[in-house]
Order: structure tokens, then sequence, then C-alpha cells
């Protein structure tokens, strides 16, 4: 399998890679924003914008200073600034969130839209959703299984199937998570990661995945192409932090330390 990295030239600088807006976080989740956030930046793009709450501007900027903050007054303006939206990880499903959630959406310019998580859950929710035209949806089976009204038993049963009636229904790209991950594209093009990874199975795992892919489309990526890249470069980076950590130790926080180690080995 072929994986489509990013073109990067030295005659750049931070616009040229391009600018994700990040809606995430909530009071009882932060991690998930500074995650998320982060892994963006990891994966290439020259500027991430985190538009949250302002406690959770609070609890992350205290612990990177290499994001833009924006308080979630401010949507609307920077919509217009932006290459990629990422939307869901960790707004919670409050009322609040779902009116942000739903607003952001129907007012989103012609850009690719990544929705994850809490965003999932409210968007599985919404009758006659208003959908990006370039969008990529990255359940987790349970999460699929609220998206498409059906068992996770089923699911798991034959997550190809399921993974292009998302795609089908919502006429995106679809990341659908599991033990093995498989990525279907609008037009029911399949890629299927089949390294199976216990070091993975760790809450925030998913929050670093959506960072990693709002990087890569930012940086110019279609969504099929910066969904599967974007879903290896993560399992990799699973892999180097699990051998020198060990598959117990390893935390969310660890995998985004050795995105640049997956990297290494796509280039060389």
């Amino acid at each position: 399998m072929d994986y489509e990295l990013p073109l990067r030239s030295e005659n750049s600088n931070k616009g040229t890679f391009g600018r994700v807006l990040n809606i995430a976080g909530s009071d009882y989740m932060p991690g998930a924003a500074y995650l998320s956030s982060v892994s963006a930046l990891s994966a290439g793009c020259g500027y991430v914008f985190l538009a949250t709450e302002e406690r959770v501007i609070n609890s992350v900027s205290a612990q990177t200073q290499n994001i833009v903050f924006a308080p979630l007054s401010n949507i609307e303006q920077l919509l217009k600034n932006t290459d990629v939206l990422l939307i869901g990880c960790g707004i919670s499903t409050s009322k609040k969130a779902e009116n942000i959630f739903k607003e952001t959406l129907k007012n989103v310019p012609l850009i690719p839209v990544i929705i994850d998580a809490d965003g999932l859950n409210i968007l599985s929710k919404w009758k006659n959703p208003t959908l990006a035209q370039k969008l990529i949806l990255t359940p987790h089976v349970k999460e699929a299984s609220r998206l498409l009204g059906i068992p996770v038993d089923k699911i798991v049963s034959d997550m190809e199937y399921y993974a292009k009636e998302i795609s089908k229904k919502y006429n995106c790209t679809t990341v659908l998570k599991s033990s093995t991950t498989v990525v279907c594209s609008k037009d029911f093009e399949i890629y299927i990661n089949e390294k199976q990874n216990s070091a993975l199975a760790k809450a925030g795992s998913g929050d670093v995945l959506a960072g990693i892919i709002a990087g890569l489309t930012a940086q110019g990526l279609d969504e099929f192409n910066a969904a599967k890249t974007g879903v290896y470069l993560h399992s990799l980076a699973g892999e180097y932090a699990k051998n020198d950590l060990t598959e117990f130790a390893v935390m969310a926080n660890d995998q985004i330390r050795y995105i640049s180690h997956a990297f290494k080995k796509l280039l060389n």
C-alpha cells in the first residue's frame, strides 16, 4: 500500500502548510483539546486555532505554547481563514455543544471537515443534517452503531461493509476504528490497517488520530489519502511507543511523541 505524504518546500512559511480550526474540549474533557491540537501540529500543519471554553484554554495553555487560542464566540470569524475544520473531540453532548456543532456545520465554507467523538454522537441524533461536501467521519464501533442504528456486534462482524454503509449514508470518507481500522472513501475505495496493538486501547488515542488526519488534510491531501496515511502513521507511532514503553504503559500523549518516528519510516 502506498501512503501519500504532503509536499514540503523549504521556500515556505507557516501559512504554506495550512490552518486547522479545532473545536474541541469541555470542562471535564480538556485533554481531548490538547491531544487533538498538538497531534495536528505534529503531523505538519502550520497553525492550529483551538476554539473552546475559557477553562479549557487555561488548562491547555499550561501544557503547550504552540496553539492559537480563541473563544467559542469567534468561530464564525475563524472559519473565514481556515483550511480544515476538526470538530467534536471532547466537546460533550450538552445542549450548548449541540447548538455550536449544528450552527458551525450550517455555516462552514467549502473546506474539509473532520467529525470525531462527541461530534459523531450529536450527528447521530440530528435529523436531516447539514454536512460538508468534503467530510471525514472517524467513529469507533460504538459511535458507528449510533450513526447507523444497529448493534455493535453487527458492526464488528463486517467492518468493511458497515464502513461503506456510513460512507453511503453521509457521503463521506469513513474511518471505522476497532482493533483493526477500515477506511472507506465516499467512492467506496477501501484501505484496511490490520496492525493490532493493545497499547492504543487507551483513552485519547482517537483524539490523536483525528488530529493527525486534520494536520495532513490542512497540508493538501484529499480526504481518503489523509485518512489512510493518518491511520498508518498513528499505528506506527503506537508501535514505536509500545516497543519503548510496553503495551501497558503507553498513554495518548506518548503516541504524539512518536509521530516523528513514524514520519521517519515513511520518509526513508
